[in-house]
């Protein structure tokens, strides 16, 4: 069976239950509400999602499909060189920002490949990231207090989770955290470099305040990054007074936040879950399967970022260094700005 980008799209379409972009009235006017632009009000640097199809002919055979959470010029070359006709994206695409600085329309035209977008149209679609973390929602919303995207759940540790430690070894597990630390010690072998460090070990999952054997019974999940505050912990305990568990996942805080003090200044536990290194398994596994449960013919592909930081006197062969020497000294020393 032939499937074509068109197909894609209405199966994003139907897995969204409509949200995605189908015809230019969906995104003008406001018609689609998942249609968002996000801004930091940094001049020229917002971005509008479209969930749906961002590049692409709707009539283009499709094959084989990737699913990843970022578009890069990494992804687009893996998918090139694969036999990958349609990325598909969580994250939305920006002109030139996710294609190495290049406009879209002639990179991916070159290498004939449809790219589609969902994020927000995608959120909210399961309760997968409560699951993996070992609780089960009561409350939950996407605006709390009124700020947009600021996510919190409420919920009861599932039965099998009974302390800090079981919540931590249930992550662990799913992560498959055991099998990154032995690729992290592989690469520090291969390359000679005990410094080197990989994004899924340095930010597992931690402890901020409490002790592996504490109880776990009723969790508050934030998501420090959408604008939670030290009052709306304060109001959620208020409404929630028998909560013990104050869970961060996507991003997190540091030692010296003031979410840490006042955390413990309540009696909480405080655990950093999953980083946002992580979603690929808690949003890319579930698109994958229900894109392939849709359209069962074609082949199906996960493209995981892994991100490693390596010391500059180790990077690369010797040859390598030599040539930054050659390239610093000769062209990049007493340079003036015009």
């Amino acid at each position: 069976m032939t499937y074509y980008v068109k197909d894609v799209l209405q199966a994003l379409d139907d897995l969204t239950g409509g949200r995605c972009v189908k015809t230019p009235g969906d995104y003008a006017g406001g018609q689609n509400p998942f249609v968002v632009t996000k801004t930091s009000h940094i001049p020229g640097k917002a971005v509008t999602e479209l969930p749906g199809l961002v590049w692409g002919d709707p009539e283009m055979p499709v094959r084989k499909i990737a699913v990843l959470m970022t578009m890069t010029e990494s992804a687009i070359e893996l998918a090139a060189a694969t036999g990958v006709n349609a990325l598909v994206a969580h994250h939305p695409i920006a002109d030139a920002a996710n294609s190495g600085g290049v406009l879209i329309r002639y990179y991916l035209g070159i290498y004939q490949l449809a790219a589609f977008e969902l994020h927000e149209a995608f959120h909210g679609l399961h309760p997968g990231i409560a699951w993996l973390h070992g609780h089960k929602p009561f409350f939950a919303t996407v605006c709390y207090d009124g700020i947009p995207g600021n996510i919190v759940y409420v919920g009861d540790a599932l039965p099998e989770i009974k302390t800090v430690g079981d919540l931590m070894a249930r992550l662990d597990r799913l992560m498959n955290v055991r099998e990154e630390e032995e690729m992290l010690a592989a690469e520090r072998r291969i390359r000679g470099s005990q410094a080197i460090e990989e994004t899924s070990v340095a930010a597992r999952c931690a402890i901020l305040a409490g002790e592996r054997d504490r109880p776990v019974k009723k969790v508050i999940h934030m998501f420090p990054h959408t604008g939670f505050t030290v009052r709306h912990l304060e109001e959620l305990i208020r409404s929630n007074p028998d909560a013990d568990t104050l869970l961060a996942t996507i991003s997190r805080v540091y030692p010296g936040h003031e979410l840490i003090s006042k955390a413990k200044e309540l009696g909480l536990s405080f655990v950093c879950g999953n980083s946002h290194a992580m979603e690929i398994f808690e949003n890319g596994i579930p698109l994958a399967k229900a894109i392939k449960h849709h359209l069962p013919e074609a082949e199906v592909v996960i493209f995981r970022e892994r991100m490693t930081s390596v010391p500059l006197e180790d990077f690369g062969a010797a040859e390598i260094q030599a040539y930054g020497d050659q390239m610093r000294d000769g062209h990049l020393l007493g340079k003036s700005a015009y």
